[in-house]
């Protein structure tokens, strides 16, 4: 079970690899928004895959990763930066931005499947052949405990936030930050209709595979909440919010037109919540809103 210590150990092991993103008071005393898609390889991810890697020991074939493109963009950035080789299975319907991107970073890429889940499985024989250390997008103790540095972050940049409102796939991220932020403040999840995992989870009592589609597949597409996230969100009482493909769409469109800030539609999810008031925040309470990535094409803003 992923606890505040767990992330308070990621911290200092990470410290120096990734960046302390800003945060902007973006409504006076009402509203904050954590512009973690200025972290290294453009999200959150890069957190929890310096822990990884630094937890343990690599062998020589290096590390492997699954991913829509966020994590594999992450595994690519941290290897290069400590001088391994990578190699990252994605499914074939990864936007080409983010498949540039893991060229760039040196990782060998490999396109499998139509889904994160078949990309996974593929990735999973690779590393059982080759003996490689597999990064799981979200699913290890130490991948979430690197994402929780960011809830520890925010606490020290808004120390008497009420609730954060996190984008929801696999769920690392929201594991990581509700257990930083445990007796602190509150998590809320938000997740498109066509990708509810955690929901799904929370209202069978168990995760399950559900069918993923729509415009954020790309990046909150996972087909299983991970384990590691089901229980957290339990343990510490977080809920999930749903919003459609047309909310997210505009969430995404409004988040440029008010601040300048153009993030991918899975980022955009979080913000969705709120303009559609799927979450309303009390008279005085304190909201921060992580904007978690900006893997994406400008020209389809």
């Amino acid at each position: 079970m992923i606890t505040r210590d767990d992330a308070v150990a990621a911290a200092a092991r990470v410290a120096g690899y990734i960046r302390r993103t800003p945060v902007v008071e973006a409504e006076p005393g009402a509203l904050w928004l954590k512009l973690e898609f200025l972290q290294h390889s453009g999200s959150f991810k890069a957190r929890g895959m310096f822990n990884r890697i630094l937890a343990g020991d690599v062998p020589a074939a290096g590390v492997i990763a699954a991913s829509g493109g966020n994590a594999g963009g992450a595994v690519a950035y941290a290897a290069q930066t400590l001088g391994l080789p990578a190699e990252v299975f994605v499914p074939v319907t990864t936007p080409p931005v983010k498949i540039e991107a893991l060229h760039r970073r040196g990782a060998t890429v490999v396109q499998h499947g139509n889904e994160y889940a078949e990309a996974y499985e593929a990735a999973t024989k690779r590393a059982a052949d080759n003996g490689a250390l597999f990064c799981h997008a979200y699913d290890q103790i130490d991948v979430c405990a690197g994402q929780g540095t960011l809830g520890l972050e925010l606490l020290e940049q808004v120390p008497d936030v009420d609730t954060v409102l996190i984008a929801v796939g696999g769920g690392g991220l929201m594991a990581g930050v509700a257990a930083a932020l445990e007796g602190s403040a509150r998590v809320v999840a938000v997740e498109p209709e066509t990708c509810p995992t955690l929901h799904s989870a929370l209202a069978a009592g168990a995760p399950a595979d559900v069918e993923v589609s729509g415009v954020a597949a790309d990046s909150l597409g996972a087909r299983r909440v991970g384990t590691i996230a089901y229980e957290v969100a339990v343990r510490t009482g977080v809920h999930s919010l749903l919003v459609s493909d047309d909310d997210i769409v505009a969430a995404r469109r409004a988040l440029w037109d008010r601040y300048r800030v153009l993030v991918e539609h899975g980022t955009a999810a979080a913000y969705a919540a709120l303009l559609t008031r799927a979450y309303t925040p009390a008279t005085g309470e304190r909201v921060a809103l992580v904007l978690c990535g900006a893997n994406t094409d400008p020209t389809r803003l």
